[in-house]
């Protein structure tokens, strides 16, 4: 007990400054200016979003001295480990959370096990073994670490607790790269606070002062105060953002794990049947079963012997390698055309997307790096409903894309780029770009000619979009009045639409 009248050495977290107030300025600019940054700028995969930036506190200290609902002790698989963490926690805690540990027979490398505060400001302390770190089992240790992350936020959950204090869990002593574990940490909170945020009120990173530095370069890129800040900190992203939930994702590396090892899978017969690997000769365990000779399965897909299934799932890791090489490449010439983005929604509330034809001078740039472009800024786009735009005013021979190239897009393309695709409008087309779509959507691909309308001037788009709702190039305006007249916000349903 501290002695009559003298402060407290225990710090209670409504009182730290959370992330977002840690960027007044860049807030206030961000408010007044938020229309300009949407319409220049490609949204990040990570949001700007005040409201869980409010839930987060980076603060320099001891976890150990943080009031909250429960904190977070990094330890070994028989939680006696001797870290400054777990000494700490357990001299202030007292002799009883040694005895209260007894009870749990350890804990399992991902897991996360609950014991009572006892002495500490904290009325809980949550258990969790971090992965030891060998590069040849990074996958592994990344799965480790982010089961660590989500077990704790979900332990947190289920016992309806308001507030949880993280330590650093990848110890120096377990050789896990401090950057990277990082980007595990903050994008796993990240995740859970977008799809359970209402069940946390704060979530505080309690680190030293050699980790300080790191969080605070990496914090702005998951937790970004300002769209400005959004938009810059998306070029320094990594290739693998995770999933939906921050899980690492990399499909090259994936390791099936039964839930019964020993015992065939519903589905096992179905894709063996495709893929005619022999596998007996590695071993039956679970760990045995990996994917197969990827050699041999580009050969089988020449062939036309794989399974329908097999297909999706080799096209899957084809789109993931693009999604990643896009991310982790300088795409900014190809980003200053402007020939692709973002702008409002259409009359049936779906995102509208834009692209310039005559901002692609396709003779002058690396058409590969505009596809990699194309899949870095639509990946988050294309998970709902949207509509294409294309402006095909007053373009040249030098902006046309080639047939081979829009095929190789087609098909390299996710199946909810086409699957959430609802239109697009083919704006000022020529009697020769209606032949060539034609002959494109009968010849080369399936399913998208019944989504493709021309529109000969921008009365008519106005019928399926609303003019607030899209950024125009000037001289699509200028040559649509002197084509067509001046357009007016009030006009008839163009019934071609």
């Amino acid at each position: 007990m501290d002695p009559l009248g003298a402060p407290s050495q225990f710090v209670d977290v409504d009182t730290l400054p959370s992330w977002g107030n840690s960027c007044e300025e860049q807030l206030t600019t961000s408010d007044t200016a938020a229309e300009t940054y949407q319409e220049e700028t490609i949204r990040s995969p990570f949001l700007y979003n005040k409201n869980i930036n409010g839930k987060v506190v980076l603060w320099k200290g001891d976890v150990a001295l943080l009031n909250c609902t429960a904190i977070v002790n990094t330890s070994n698989e028989s939680l006696t480990d001797k870290n400054p963490v777990s000494e700490s926690i357990f001299m202030l805690a007292g002799p009883d959370l040694k005895e209260d540990l007894q009870k749990l027979r350890g804990c399992r490398t991902g897991e996360a096990k609950l014991t009572k505060g006892f002495n500490l400001a904290a009325r809980f302390i949550i258990h969790t073994v971090g992965p030891k770190y060998k590069s040849r089992y990074r996958t592994a240790a990344e799965s480790s670490l982010y089961s660590c992350y989500r077990n704790v936020l979900q332990l947190a959950r289920e016992q309806s607790m308001s507030s949880v204090g993280f330590c650093v869990i990848n110890s120096a002593k377990r050789g896990y790269p401090l950057e990277d574990a990082t980007h595990i940490a903050l994008r796993t909170v990240r995740r859970f606070l977008e799809i359970h945020g209402e069940t946390i009120e704060k979530v505080v990173f309690a680190v030293s002062e050699l980790e300080e530095a790191t969080y605070q370069k990496l914090l702005p890129l998951y937790f970004p105060r300002s769209l400005k800040e959004e938009s810059c900190s998306l070029l320094y992203l990594p290739a693998d953002i995770g999933n939906a939930e921050g899980e690492p994702v990399v499909p090259e590396r994936q390791i099936r794990i039964s839930e019964k090892p020993g015992a065939p899978e519903d589905n096992q017969d179905e894709e063996d049947e495709g893929l005619g690997v022999d596998l007996s000769f590695i071993g039956s365990h679970a760990f045995a079963r990996m994917e197969g000779d990827i050699d041999k399965q580009r050969r089988l897909i020449l062939q036309g012997q794989l399974s329908e299934a097999t297909l999706q799932k080799q096209h899957q890791r084809n789109y993931n390698r693009w999604l990643c090489q896009a991310r982790s490449e300088d795409l900014s010439d190809i980003a200053s055309l402007k020939a692709l983005y973002q702008t409002g929604v259409d009359n049936c509330g779906r995102t509208v997307m834009v692209v310039v034809g005559r901002n692609i001078p396709v003779t002058l740039i690396d058409m590969d790096k505009a596809l990699l472009y194309f899949i870095h800024v639509m990946d988050h786009i294309a998970v709902k409903e949207y509509v294409l735009v294309y402006f095909h005013t007053l373009t040249s021979e030098y902006n046309h894309l080639d047939s081979d190239f829009l095929k190789k897009l087609y098909d390299v393309v996710d199946v909810k780029y086409k699957r959430n695709l609802k239109a697009v409008y083919f704006v000022h087309p020529t009697f020769r770009s209606k032949v060539s779509t034609w002959f494109f959507t009968t010849f080369s691909v399936s399913g998208l000619k019944d989504k493709i309308h021309h529109v000969d001037s921008l009365h008519q788009l106005f019928s399926a979009i609303s003019p607030e709702q899209i950024d125009f190039p000037p001289f699509v305006l200028e040559y649509d009045a002197r084509e067509n007249g001046p357009y007016y916000t009030s006009y008839p349903p163009s019934p071609d639409l």
